[in-house]
């Protein structure tokens, strides 16, 4: 396994602290927030791109890429009907596939639940042509930029569109491009009917980045879900990318939610066989 960490983790800590704490604690990738680096990614400029990526990849890390891609915009809409909203929203995408590589990242999470609820009044199938203009809109810039668009099925307590991993893979048809693939989040998953594990088989096709973690919204291990299982289906799909923790409740405090992820998971997968 390789195992990354979502940079929103750490909250206010400095940049060099976050990275050290991490790499100590047996993590080597770093999965960015872009609301973390910048509140306007356009004014990000490419020296700040530069000396991000470099203090990163000193630290001994490879940034995975860009997670949380809409969140706290205010004009960017995945499913909105206004014309001229997706166009901002595609422009957007644009950028951050800029962003991605130039901080040598590979992959785009798009989840942000916020930004792609289906408005009240629209048609699934609305929103789901609307979503699909959106995406395929960006994808020329994806492929110039080598960085693909993992879409992110999200459980209904985040929200009311794409709740299932079929939901995601019926988009990703839509758009039709090798730049736009699929993400599955064990937190997500888990209010499916399907069992996990056979979501992670059914979709190993497709699916190019993994987040650990479960529903009581803590890290890996720190709730009920077993990640022994799901540790052995990755291991049985071949799958041997980023396994990236990402949390949403920060009550038990960043070290133990850091510390204690990451021992779950060294456990999880000393259980998988083969």
């Amino acid at each position: 396994m390789k195992y990354a960490i979502c940079n929103e983790t750490f909250g206010d800590w400095p940049l060099a602290k976050a990275l050290a704490f991490a790499h100590q604690a047996g993590y080597r990738g770093w999965e960015i927030a872009p609301f973390m680096l910048t509140d306007n990614i356009y004014e990000y400029s490419q020296h700040d791109r530069s000396a991000y990526r470099h203090e990163v990849e000193k630290a001994g890390f490879e940034i995975t890429g860009l997670h949380w891609l809409l969140a706290k915009t205010t004009d960017c809409y995945l499913t909105s009907p206004d014309p001229a909203i997706r166009r901002t929203t595609t422009e957007y995408l644009k950028a951050l596939a800029k962003l991605c590589h130039d901080l040598g990242g590979k992959i785009m999470v798009l989840g942000s639940p916020q930004q792609r609820n289906v408005p009240e009044g629209q048609s699934m199938e609305s929103a789901m042509e609307c979503a699909a203009e959106v995406i395929g809109g960006a994808v020329q810039t994806l492929e110039q930029c080598s960085v693909q668009i993992a879409i992110e099925p999200l459980g209904r307590e985040e929200g009311n569109f794409l709740n299932h991993a079929a939901d995601a893979r019926q988009l990703q048809a839509m758009i039709n491009s090798p730049q736009v693939q699929l993400h599955l989040d064990v937190k997500a998953m888990s209010d499916e009917p399907t069992p996990i594990t056979q979501i992670i088989h059914d979709n190993a096709d497709a699916m190019i980045h993994f987040h650990a973690n479960d529903p009581n919204r803590r890290g890996p291990g720190m709730g009920e879900i077993d990640f022994v299982p799901i540790f052995q289906a990755l291991k049985d799909i071949g799958y041997d990318d980023w396994v990236s923790v990402e949390v949403f409740d920060y009550s038990p405090g960043i070290e133990a939610l850091v510390t204690e992820s990451m021992r779950n998971m060294l456990e999880a997968a000393q259980g998988v066989n083969g």
